[in-house]
């Protein structure tokens, strides 16, 4: 079963559709849907490496539209229905609390989440509940998912060949890996 979706993801990523599955799937990603860019990205560099810093590139772009997607999100639905429903249940404080914390630390937190498996989408909807400048969103944004995924991309790009030949040979070690990466995230976001 792995072996054929893996090859389907492979055809897919060869396809004419790729870049705009690869750009659907990143904006989509940081805003509400949670399956990462990387499932399409990583096999799309691998079937046409020489292409990896535009792919990069579209996966950055669209990740950090999606994330002002997000942030909106986070920022009319608090404003709109959350706030009123803590504040009627007591809590308003509380949220007050961890919103001026948050923006304290808002830049870093943005920037770590971005470049790591965390869930960015909670991020980005965080931020827009909290508040937290545009501006300093954007950046931070921008600087976490370029770094992330050009990461990616150029070192597919140059250990291209043995990193196939390795997820060929591991494809059930490498999902497995991938799989408890992405609980750990939804885990840490549970419980922090």
């Amino acid at each position: 079963m792995l072996r054929r979706l893996y090859d389907k993801m492979m055809a897919l990523s060869a396809s004419r559709h790729a870049t705009k599955a690869l750009a659907c799937v990143s904006f989509a990603e940081s805003s509400f849907f949670p399956f990462p860019p990387d499932a399409l990205l990583v096999p799309m560099v691998l079937s046409s490496r020489a292409r990896w810093a535009y792919f990069a590139l579209v996966c950055t772009v669209t990740s950090v539209i999606g994330g002002m997607f997000g942030y909106l999100i986070g920022n009319v639905l608090t404003n709109e229905i959350a706030a009123p429903l803590l504040d009627a249940y007591g809590y308003g404080d509380k949220f007050a609390d961890i919103t001026r914390r948050f923006n304290e630390h808002g830049a870093w937190i943005v920037f770590l989440a971005g470049i790591t498996p965390f869930p960015y989408k909670v991020i980005t909807i965080a931020s827009g509940a909290s508040g937290l400048s545009l501006p300093v969103f954007i950046v931070a944004s921008i600087l976490a998912r370029g770094i992330r995924f050009f990461a990616v991309a150029a070192l597919l790009y140059w250990f291209g060949p043995p990193i196939r030949s390795f997820i060929e040979r591991r494809l059930g070690l490498v999902v497995g890996v991938v799989a408890l990466i992405g609980v750990a995230g939804f885990l840490a976001v549970k419980f922090l």
